[in-house]
């Protein structure tokens, strides 16, 4: 099994603090730095809008070929659910960069909490499984009536990755286990922000938590269970405020090689430390 470690997106001004990883770097310089890292990112500026071909090919180029990357589908296709050809023709034609350059991962579908297992969500789901077909898309499904086996096994006929979730314990959303419905995992945290989840005014307030390492070995002792029945594993860090997942990250990557999960770590040279 091939470990994939990163974080939700890569330009967090957090990270300028002193003593993290963009201490000292320029803006435009964020992505190299993060790629001397982190073999793995989940792109979010593709949710608020498709970048070109141009954007991906600054990417694949900024990133120096060390990082691979999620991206994530647009809010058209998961929050509007009102996609036009031509957003799945930009969608699924404008990361051709990253694919030539062999750094392209699994599309993600990121739902909102609102999008119930109803007739007509299984229908769209459906369709939007068919317009992806022939490119890896996995599926976050955020309210708990998606999450039962039946729902996975219709998903792995599909080809769809189901999307492995740690979210606060405030109810109401898949349990955090660890499950596959391809030889490809997914796996998201959070944080357990219990407090700011439902109330916090922004994704950097529900996501302001920092795992300790029992916790962390609590995952890994989930990820050793199934690693003989994948060939990867994606493993996103949420918890990008005040540098969380910098932290976690290393926690995670060393409590899996205690268990016998090699986890590479990439040699950041002489560019400074991770915090």
């Amino acid at each position: 099994m091939r470990v994939w470690i990163g974080c939700g997106g890569y330009s967090n001004d957090d990270w300028a603090a002193p003593g993290l990883i963009y201490d000292g770097v320029k803006k435009d310089a964020y992505l190299d730095a993060y790629a001397r890292h982190f073999d793995a990112v989940e792109l979010n500026s593709s949710f608020y809008g498709i970048p070109g071909l141009k954007a991906f090919e600054g990417m694949a180029r900024k990133s120096g070929g060390r990082t691979r990357f999620a991206v994530k589908v647009n809010k058209v296709f998961t929050h509007d659910r009102a996609p036009t050809d031509t957003d799945f023709d930009r969608m699924l034609q404008s990361p051709a960069p990253l694919v030539e350059a062999g750094l392209m991962g699994p599309y993600l579908a990121q739902f909102p909490y609102s999008f119930h297992r109803t007739a007509d969500n299984r229908k769209y789901l459906l369709h939007l499984a068919e317009r992806f077909a022939g490119h890896e898309l996995a599926v976050e499904l955020r309210h708990t009536s998606w999450d039962k086996p039946e729902v996975r096994a219709a998903m792995g006929e599909y080809g769809l990755i189901w999307v492995s979730p740690d979210y606060p314990p405030v109810g109401g959303m898949p349990e955090p286990q660890l499950h596959a419905t391809t030889d490809v995992g997914y796996l998201r945290l959070h944080g357990r922000n219990s407090g700011n989840w439902w109330n916090g005014e922004s994704a950097a307030e529900r996501h302001d938590y920092l795992y300790n390492r029992a916790e962390m070995d609590e995952w890994a002792e989930k990820i050793a269970v199934v690693a003989e029945d994948l060939s990867e594993l994606w493993i996103f860090f949420e918890n990008t405020t005040k540098g969380h997942a910098l932290k976690n990250i290393p926690m995670l990557r060393d409590a899996l090689n205690a268990r016998g999960i090699e986890v590479k770590t990439p040699d950041p040279a002489e560019d400074g430390a991770l915090f």
